[in-house]
């Protein structure tokens, strides 16, 4: 009987782990070296250095920027309150989930040629469109290497400057390349996320929750 029970724990030992796929995890709420992450629809409150049962470990918090870096399977990934992050399985397509605010609207989290910007999603625009102090923040030479142009907004045709921004991305989604409007004035105050990033997106709406998944 004991060499059976110690051949049981030979072969134990020898069984391979179970290898965990991880489909998406937002980060819902961020504390000093602790955070509370959803993971494949399970809730887990993690402190920094410590590993999900899925295999997710909480690497480190900054609370003044609402963002968690986190590591699976040795890649890292840095998680903004809210924002549900779905391209870790190798193979995958990027992609991102977004929530309504409670106004109905969907707010990206993303940047510009490296810099962080915060996109309203606006299916009605026919390009990515910043106003003119954005674009001079991003250092985009706008109104020297741009395209003069007019675009009507719900306000009335405005005067514009066609330019290609390098990178947009949103998430783990990046487009080269993008074609924009800088607009004269303050509007927007928030950058629209249009169809010159959207088009490459299959986008799926349900109620509150828009996927955004990049086509290959």
């Amino acid at each position: 009987m004991p060499m059976l029970s110690r051949t049981i724990q030979i072969l134990l030992l020898l069984w391979p782990l179970p290898l965990y796929a991880v489909d998406s995890v937002t980060l819902y709420a961020l504390f000093k070296d602790k955070a509370i992450l959803q993971i494949d629809g399970a809730r887990r409150v993690l402190a920094n250095g410590e590993a999900s049962p899925e295999g997710v470990r909480l690497i480190d918090t900054d609370t003044q920027s609402d963002e968690a870096v986190v590591e699976i399977d040795g890649k890292r990934e840095t998680l903004k309150l809210g924002v549900v992050v779905s391209s870790f399985q190798g193979g995958a397509p990027a992609g991102v989930t977004l929530w309504a605010d409670s106004q109905g609207f969907f707010v990206a989290q993303g940047s510009i040629n490296g810099q962080p910007v915060a996109f309203l999603v606006d299916t009605g625009a026919n390009t990515v469109a910043l106003n003119g102090a954005l674009a001079q923040r991003l250092g985009l030479d706008h109104k020297k290497k741009g395209q003069a142009s007019v675009v009507t907004t719900a306000s009335g045709n405005v005067r514009a400057r066609r330019v290609l921004l390098d990178t947009v991305k949103v998430g783990e989604i990046v487009q080269h390349n993008v074609e924009a409007v800088v607009l004269d004035g303050a509007q927007p105050s928030t950058p629209l996320l249009g169809m010159s990033f959207l088009n490459s997106m299959e986008m799926r709406r349900d109620g509150n929750k828009m996927e955004l998944i990049k086509k290959y």
